[in-house]
């Protein structure tokens, strides 16, 4: 039986890289604007001249195939820094970013993001480690998707959502959003049918379960073995 009552793990913005006096920094910079749920940040094509600190609400980022596919390949939440990780160059951006839940952002401009790196060398050094960090993510992402086939990709997408949305309670972990079986095939170039089947052997090994529409991983490890798990920090390790 799964217990009812379980321990929140602790997450972790993709900001906690920042020391609190350039957090500060950056704060002061931002201005603050709500977002309502199913408008976008920026599309794809766009020109990244800003980026953007999540305060409260979830944006997640998706990149389109030329027949319409979707391809969802993050899920950022409160406390996290979305846009392009080189915004100096007049690049355009590669991806798309859609409001899931209305949401308070933070728009810092690409001018203002340059006069803390020229003044600040200790703000400097902490955002070449979110960069790294963002770079990082991107390549772990892609290992996933391509290195291991669909079922590793399902079962390292699990763990990233474990990891971002877990409870834990002994050696459950329930993921408290509910995921659709579209939604994750999204997030793994899946077809929703294949996504199905896979989901169906894995409760058949009693690896998941689900709990009022919710999945709740009751075998880490049998997901880890899976998908060839490196053991990467939370961090990086996440949806």
């Amino acid at each position: 039986m799964i217990k009812e009552h379980y321990n929140v793990i602790e997450a972790h913005g993709n900001t906690n890289c920042f020391s609190e006096q350039n957090f500060n920094r950056l704060l002061v910079t931002m201005k603050e604007r709500m977002v309502p749920e199913g408008s976008h940040l920026f599309w794809e094509g766009d020109y990244s001249d800003k980026l953007f600190y999540i305060k409260r609400g979830r944006v997640k980022l998706t990149k389109s195939t030329d027949e319409g596919k979707e391809l969802i390949l993050y899920m950022y939440q409160a406390g996290d820094m979305v846009g392009q990780a080189d915004p100096f160059f007049s690049t355009k951006h590669s991806f798309t970013a859609e409001v899931i839940e209305e949401s308070e952002v933070g728009i810092i401009e690409q001018k203002d993001l340059e006069i803390l790196i020229c003044q600040h060398c200790d703000f400097a050094i902490d955002f070449m480690k979110w960069m790294g960090i963002h770079h990082r993510l991107t390549q772990t992402k892609f290992r996933d998707l391509m290195m291991y086939g669909k079922p590793g990709a399902l079962c390292s997408t699990l763990i990233r959502l474990g990891n971002t949305y877990g409870e834990k309670s002994g050696e459950n972990i329930l993921i408290n959003k509910k995921i659709t079986h579209t939604d994750l095939s999204n997030m793994i170039g899946a077809t929703r049918e294949s996504v199905n089947r896979m989901l169906s052997d894995l409760r058949k090994k009693d690896a998941v379960e689900y709990e009022n529409g919710m999945i709740v991983i009751k075998d880490l490890g049998m997901l880890q073995e899976i998908c060839h798990c490196e053991l990467c920090p939370n961090e990086i390790c996440r949806i």
